[in-house]
């Protein structure tokens, strides 16, 4: 099975409520779209700040979980966001999640959230904490 498809197959709940669509996948980077519907803007009918941080803590934790050990977990323990520009209601923004640093306790991810033109909209830097895996 591709790291793709352990993705696709697996999705966590809030992100699927949030529409979040891998596009590609592998342990140096991980790539995925999220329409910019109506529900997740804020006024004027822009994807709210929340919304792009949830993005971008999803394919964080997504690229953490296709670099750890068998067994292993993680969760976010930092996050910093730039917001750049707006991305409007009726786009598509795409995700790019790569490597800064992965070791064996930690793991930390640069994400670019840019509109389907291009433009940056924001600039995810968070840290992954790796979760050892439970003695049986």
């Amino acid at each position: 099975m591709t790291d793709l498809e352990r993705l696709q197959q697996s999705p966590l709940p809030f992100a699927a409520l949030l529409g979040i669509r891998y596009l590609s996948a592998g342990k140096e980077r991980v790539t995925a779209e999220l329409a910019v519907r109506d529900e997740l803007c804020t006024r004027p009918a822009v994807l709210h700040g929340g919304a792009i941080m949830a993005f971008a803590d999803t394919l964080g934790a997504a690229a953490t979980m296709l670099n750890l050990p068998e067994g292993a977990g993680t969760t976010t323990i930092e996050s910093k966001t730039n917001f750049l520009a707006p991305a409007p209601v009726g786009g598509t923004v795409l995700g790019e999640t790569t490597p800064v640093h992965r070791g064996k306790r930690t793991m930390v991810w640069q994400t670019r959230i840019s509109t389907a033109e291009g433009r940056l909209v924001a600039l995810v830097t968070q840290t992954q904490m790796v979760l050892e895996p439970k003695a049986r």
